[in-house]
């Protein structure tokens, strides 16, 4: 079934898919991709290219590349995509739900290997497991941050070792829980000086929002346009 695009700032409206269907779909929309660094592919909270262009006079000019790991764990029954809970102790976004990852080293070859060593760190996600694919554009987010996320699938079985003065605990949502629309609150935020309407994503009492659910919203319409 053709899936039906319907933006609403942030949501997104997804026909039924089977999940099979929706992982051969992922696959394709990202073969070949390479990270969108320019200016003008910046992209942020969950909203298309054009009001990010808008909304990045709130954000800091001069923002730190860094880059996350996207988890999609390639599970039997269907990919779901692995996330972390940071620690409470954190100086920043403490107790938020996000992916792991951080600012690029020097020692970095590139925003994949910065990507992969950032989760070997955090949670102990060995590399051999991960398989890279693809990329989002670059994300803003308002603590001074331009975060390159990189997509990849994780092959089961897999163990982690979380570290405890990052994170506090991971879990895997379905991705096809992360495609449905009814699973997008919308949520009425202070972006500089615009009240605008923005979606979080819940599932199972978690609440995932700011630039993680904003990541998830722009891989989600990505792959909804290339339908």
């Amino acid at each position: 079934m053709a899936a039906e695009a319907n933006l609403e700032g942030g949501r997104l409206k997804e026909g039924g898919l089977k999940e099979d269907d929706l992982r051969g779909r992922i696959l394709r929309r990202f073969a070949g991709s390479q990270p969108l660094h320019e200016l003008a592919d910046w992209r942020l909270l969950g909203v298309d290219a054009e009001r990010s262009q808008r909304l990045q006079r709130h954000f800091p000019a001069d923002p730190v590349a860094a880059a996350v790991l996207v988890p999609l764990v390639d599970r039997p029954e269907g990919l779901t995509v692995l996330l972390t809970q940071r620690a409470s102790q954190m100086t920043r976004h403490a107790a938020q739900i996000s992916f792991p990852g951080g600012r690029l080293d020097p020692s970095d070859a590139d925003v994949a290997s910065a990507a992969l060593r950032e989760a070997q760190e955090e949670i102990g996600l060995d590399p051999s497991h991960v398989r890279v694919f693809g990329y989002l554009p670059d994300h803003l987010v308002i603590s001074g941050y331009r975060v390159t996320p990189v997509l990849s699938l994780v092959t089961p079985p897999f163990s982690l070792t979380l570290n405890p003065a990052e994170v506090a605990e991971v879990f895997e949502v379905p991705v096809s829980h992360v495609f449905d629309p009814g699973n997008h609150k919308a949520r009425l935020r202070r972006v500089g000086d615009e009240d605008m309407l923005l979606y979080d994503i819940t599932w199972q009492g978690q609440n995932i929002w700011g630039a993680t659910a904003g990541m998830l919203l722009t891989f989600v319409r990505m792959v909804q346009e290339n339908a």
